[in-house]
């Protein structure tokens, strides 16, 4: 069980998900129940018609009480197995960014349909 210094928003698929929508990312949540002894806490899939990355978060991976995210897209915007420990979703964004993931746009029928964008 995480301690409340711990769970800080980022940490949470709920918070991740919303924030990355609000900046325009098609996120889909992939997975939020791994085992208890296991580091994984979610994942979720960004930009799933384009780049498809898979962005998993990891709490306690190297027992250091911290939040790491990696990022796999088969090694194409980011080497393979990327990792970045932050507190901070502004960190993850500008990493995206950087790296060219397509945004949305809510006239986009694909995304509109599957619910990915925010209203």
């Amino acid at each position: 069980m995480l301690n409340k210094r711990q769970q800080n928003k980022i940490s949470t698929p709920g918070y991740f998900i919303k924030r990355l929508r609000d900046n325009k990312f098609a996120v889909v949540r992939v997975f939020q129940k791994y085992g208890d002894h296991d580091p994984r806490r979610w994942t979720v899939l960004v930009d799933p018609s384009g780049a498809s990355i898979f962005i998993t978060c990891y709490s306690n991976k190297n027992f250091n009480n911290d939040i790491m995210f990696e990022f796999n897209d088969g090694g194409n915007l980011f080497v393979k197995n990327f990792s970045l420990t932050t507190e901070s979703i502004e960190v993850v964004i500008q990493h995206l960014i950087r790296r060219n993931v397509q945004t949305i746009d809510k006239n986009n029928a694909y995304y509109a349909e599957r619910n990915l964008i925010s209203k």
